[in-house]
């Protein structure tokens, strides 16, 4: 257990930014898969701009690798491509 009170308060604002993470994450994450079960190529490219918005954000934010948002993005505008 931490001893400090600097420590105490690190470890607060950590889980509570662990937590935000893991909403923006996992909203995503949803809304990717959402978009890879339409078969509607107006619908899906409505949703591109979102979840690549979305994608920038967590790369920005570290909560992602830009390379990893950037292969997806890439994947995902193949697959309306081919709609």
């Amino acid at each position: 257990m931490a001893n400090h009170k600097s420590a105490i308060k690190r470890i607060r604002s950590n889980e509570s930014k662990r937590l935000r993470n893991k909403f923006q994450h996992k909203t995503t994450r949803n809304a990717i898969r959402k978009f890879r079960e339409t078969s509607n190529k107006k619908e899906a490219e409505a949703m591109l701009p979102s979840i690549f918005g979305m994608l920038d954000k967590l790369a920005k934010r570290n909560i992602i690798h830009k390379n990893k948002a950037a292969n997806l993005k890439s994947g995902l505008k193949v697959r309306v491509n081919t709609l």
